[in-house]
């Protein structure tokens, strides 16, 4: 797509004023109490993935400001043991939730708002975390590139196409609709273990062809072990799934799962839909939030 026509994306995906002026939801409106109730029923094993990653206080390149994490004593000899902690959500070593007016496009945030409008010394003014605190519940769709393509793993900077989705959906042997949370595979972790930690500036992702897909079908929650194609070709619009998904769409992004064992679970169970359960830590004006999202079978 050229430039002309990604920047047409942020009208076509408009999800502005749909639930009205002071929505700060965003797309999480399309998980409906019926929605979760038919998520709830997937559960017939009992069984539980924990799809997040391991916080790190070890700093290398994927994870340039670690989490600190300091033990706390309350008295001598102590009564209990206690801790401290520091961390910065956003990048790629920490499995979270982003705000939905976490990202700009030209100044401008979900529905309609300005960043200067946004953003205050004390956090969000609007948009923040804290609106997703009732959680999300529902349907989880693994759509798995790398089995579509028949390979491991994507090639550091490919690009995955609407195209590409589809076909995953049809192997799922489920279609995605409105409310779901889909989890798109490309292999990172098999990769990592045959050729190291990745660079994150040359990543596998999604092209700006996958957002009117993620549209039409009022995904609620989108989800990955990638996020947009870096670096992506456009100097117009260099982080498409972050700024049209988030400043158009308000669509929810669950960054930075850990998804090998989910697949694993996926194929043993012949399944690709799941109960997907994740909440944000009740941070108000809070531009994201890390979490240990669940999924249930």
């Amino acid at each position: 797509m050229t430039d002309e026509e990604i920047v047409t994306l942020f009208d076509r995906c408009s999800n502005a004023g749909r639930w009205g002026t002071d929505d700060e939801l965003g797309t999480l409106n399309y998980v409906t109490d019926t929605k979760r109730r038919a998520a709830a029923a997937l559960v017939k094993h009992g069984r539980g993935v924990s799809i997040g990653r391991d916080l790190s206080t070890t700093a290398d390149r994927l994870n340039p400001d670690p989490l600190r994490h300091r033990m706390l004593f309350d008295a001598t000899p102590p009564l209990s043991a206690l801790d401290s902690f520091e961390m910065a959500p956003h990048g790629f070593a920490v499995t979270h939730l982003d705000a939905i007016t976490h990202v700009f496009w030209e100044g401008n945030a979900y529905n309609g708002r300005t960043s200067a409008e946004l953003l205050a010394p004390d956090g969000l003014r609007f948009g923040s975390v804290h609106a997703q605190r009732d959680g999300i519940i529902t349907r989880g769709v693994l759509l798995d590139v790398t089995a579509v393509r028949g390979v491991p793993f994507l090639t550091p900077g490919e690009a995955v196409t609407a195209e590409d989705l589809t076909a995953a959906e049809r192997l799922a042997g489920t279609d995605v609709t409105s409310g779901d949370a889909v989890f798109v595979h490309v292999g990172l972790e098999r990769r990592e273990v045959e050729q190291g930690t990745e660079d994150p500036s040359v990543r596998a992702g999604l092209d700006a062809s996958c957002l009117p897909w993620l549209h039409e079908r009022e995904v609620a929650v989108y989800s990955g072990d990638c996020v947009e194609q870096i670096p992506f070709p456009s100097k117009a619009v260099p982080l498409p799934l972050h700024q049209i998904g988030l400043v158009a769409m308000g669509l929810v992004l669950l960054d930075c799962p850990r998804l090998a064992e989910l697949v694993e679970v996926c194929a043993e169970l012949g399944t690709a839909e799941f109960l997907l359960t994740a909440a944000p830590l009740r941070i108000p004006g809070g531009t994201g939030s890390p979490v240990n999202p669940l999924c249930l079978f």
